[in-house]
């Protein structure tokens, strides 16, 4: 019996290594790709304590005190959050916000929901009643779709989420760039849905995606761009960068306007692991599990933040509060190349949330730096 014994527990053995090994390589990939209904670090879920006309209060906390316009995403609906309404909270442990819209109906009292940057969903015409072309960029994978909003100036606007996002996160800024008659273009990429799929099946920070904006590019230098602004979040940011500075067609791009820009991979890396409730002692392990799996190999992570292929006029908006990307790369950014990168420290603001918590200044700075290049 005992080789009947051993055996046994060899294979039981080898089963748990295997339910292990499966469960290590999930939250690698998870990790490297995190879904967009995911909430990232900094992304907090908040309860639902009633709602009223025009307002809707929550458990008290730091994030439900942030200042600014936020979405709120719940089973089934997604409403959108103004500013603390302060004097009204019926109790010390909540918070009072201005309830600014609620899809199909306001959430019901002791709903989960997630704070998030995304504030619209849906298509620039059913979300913001604005004109569009659903059209379709060649890319190196297969068919990308993306809206394009059409505008009478030259200057085209390429528009590109980041982590845990979608293009919907590029309808905050939309209104915005319509009412200045830009052309806009916002582009789905690997692995987002409607695109094709990375042929790994991961992210990759933006190091093969960027491959993907370049395609946009071209199709916009097609269509009749004389200049465009590449304007991306996250992960989106670190693409315009790598666009930038590697495109064939990169001679065509005359500004970049970075939000939150992912510049140190590790340490996103090791944000996104802890977001998965990672275990401390095994951060590493999975970061460098993360490296291996995607090819994220040292020698190409200063690709995207090295100055001396900065060569366009650049408007950075991020702030110390990012717990994703830090910060301290981009103000290095700004600080080896003065005469091209303006930074615009943003406080109280999770990662690609920086027009979420002042919106109107955010705005103003854009119109400044865009005007030039118009």
């Amino acid at each position: 019996m005992r080789p009947v014994i051993a055996t046994a527990a060899a294979v039981t053995t080898l089963a748990g290594l295997g339910t292990a090994f499966a469960a290590a390589r999930h939250a690698v990939d998870t990790t490297l790709r995190p879904a967009p209904d995911r909430a990232l670090p900094g992304g907090a879920r908040l309860t639902v304590h009633a709602t009223g006309p025009g307002l809707i209060t929550l458990t008290r906390s730091p994030a439900s005190r942030r200042p600014g316009t936020y979405g709120l995403a719940g089973p089934g609906v997604h409403a959108v959050t103004g500013p603390v309404l302060e004097g009204l909270a019926p109790s010390p442990d909540t918070v009072v916000r201005r309830l600014v819209s609620a899809v199909p109906r306001p959430p019901e009292p002791r709903t989960k929901m997630r704070m998030t940057p995304r504030l619209h969903t849906g298509n620039p015409a059913d979300a913001l009643g604005i004109p569009y072309e659903e059209v379709t960029v060649p890319g190196e994978l297969g068919p990308l779709p993306a809206w394009f909003v059409p505008g009478a100036r030259e200057t085209w606007v390429i528009a590109v989420h980041g982590l845990g996002a979608t293009r919907e996160h590029t309808l905050n800024l939309l209104p915005f760039l319509h009412r200045r008659s830009l052309p806009v273009l916002a582009v789905a990429y690997r692995g987002d849905p409607g695109a094709p799929r990375s042929p790994d099946g991961l992210g990759h920070l933006g190091d093969t995606e960027w491959r993907d904006l370049d395609a946009a590019l071209r199709y916009a230098a097609n269509r009749g761009a004389r200049r465009i602004v590449l304007h991306g979040w996250s992960t989106g940011a670190t693409m315009a960068l790598h666009t930038a500075a590697n495109s064939a067609l990169r001679e065509r791009v005359t500004g970049l306007v970075l939000d939150s820009p992912v510049l140190d991979q590790e340490a996103a890396l090791r944000a996104l692991a802890r977001a998965r409730h990672t275990p401390a002692p095994l951060v590493p392990l999975l970061v460098r599990a993360a490296r291996g799996r995607a090819g994220l190999y040292r020698d190409r992570v200063p690709v995207a933040a090295d100055a001396r292929a900065v060569r366009v006029p650049t408007l950075i908006f991020h702030g110390p509060d990012d717990t994703v990307a830090p910060w301290g790369p981009s103000r290095e950014l700004a600080a080896a190349r003065p005469e091209l990168v303006t930074l615009r420290a943003v406080l109280d603001a999770p990662h690609a949330a920086m027009w979420n918590a002042d919106p109107d200044a955010y705005e103003e700075a854009l119109r400044r730096f865009l005007t030039p290049l118009m």
